[in-house]
């Protein structure tokens, strides 16, 4: 098979697991889950980041060779989330920043609306913007035309670890929309992302399931595989699936009488 490159905001990577570096019980953990994961993004809150800190920073366990995705975590509409892009960018962590807008405490669920604002402001700043949304198709079009480099849908709410409970809708951002897709959210077992990856999803960003997992690393490991063998399967063209039995032999024609 040819090697098969995952292009995102204009970089190349081998991997289309996206994991975070939130809910761990020590953060130590995060480089062993990274190598494990085989993962090349991580993503992380920037209210979490704090250069100053005497006591220990997530930062800190980043490995130096991951793609740094800062998100707006704790963003309740369109002008706090380009205030913390900008000031991630100020800060020193590029210009990739993952929206999340929410303003919903019960369901934690994205504001399409202000997310789609924020998105074409940054866009237009040149950042490179990744919008997590609901798995909506006006809601990905209108981020399409805000200039967004990505969608990234959720699957089902944010740290259920309820799996692809939108999968008819994530199904149709997949047929409809040009850009990557990123199943983000909700998703809490390693056959749930190899599931959206068979499907056609571009990558899958897992964390709660990695991070909340008895052994991070091993759980890191088991989505990495199970994310490369969705793609290598969803590459592969399954086969059509029929109402009928169909027989793998020929049922006649093989025991005649004398």
């Amino acid at each position: 098979m040819n090697k098969d490159i995952f292009e995102l905001g204009g970089v190349e990577f081998d991997s289309r697991l996206l994991t975070g570096t939130g809910k761990y019980a020590d953060d130590s953990v995060i480089p062993e889950v990274c190598e494990a994961s085989g993962s090349q993004i991580i993503t992380v809150a920037l209210r979490r980041v704090d250069f100053e800190s005497t006591t220990g920073n997530v930062m800190d366990f980043i490995p130096k060779n991951m793609k740094l995705l800062p998100n707006t975590s704790g963003a309740r509409n369109a002008d706090e989330a380009v205030r913390i892009a900008r000031l991630a960018k100020a800060m020193g962590c590029g210009d990739w920043i993952k929206i999340e807008v929410i303003s919903d405490n019960k369901y934690l669920l994205p504001d399409g609306y202000e997310t789609a604002k924020a998105t074409e402001i940054l866009a237009n700043e040149g950042f490179v913007v990744l919008p997590y949304v609901n798995a909506d198709l006006y809601i990905a079009r209108s981020l399409v035309d805000a200039g967004a480099a990505a969608v990234m849908p959720l699957g089902a709410p944010i740290g259920t670890n309820r799996g692809l409970q939108t999968r008819e809708m994530v199904r149709i951002l997949i047929d409809e929309i040009s850009l990557p897709i990123i199943v983000d959210a909700g998703i809490g077992r390693p056959s749930e992302a190899c599931e959206a990856m068979e499907m056609g999803a571009d990558a899958c960003l897992v964390n709660t399931a990695i991070a909340t997992a008895s052994n991070p690393a091993m759980m890191a490991s088991a989505f990495g595989h199970a994310v490369k063998a969705g793609r290598e399967a969803y590459l592969s063209g399954p086969g059509a699936k029929h109402s009928h039995a169909k027989a793998s032999s020929p049922l006649t024609g093989f025991l005649h009488e004398g």
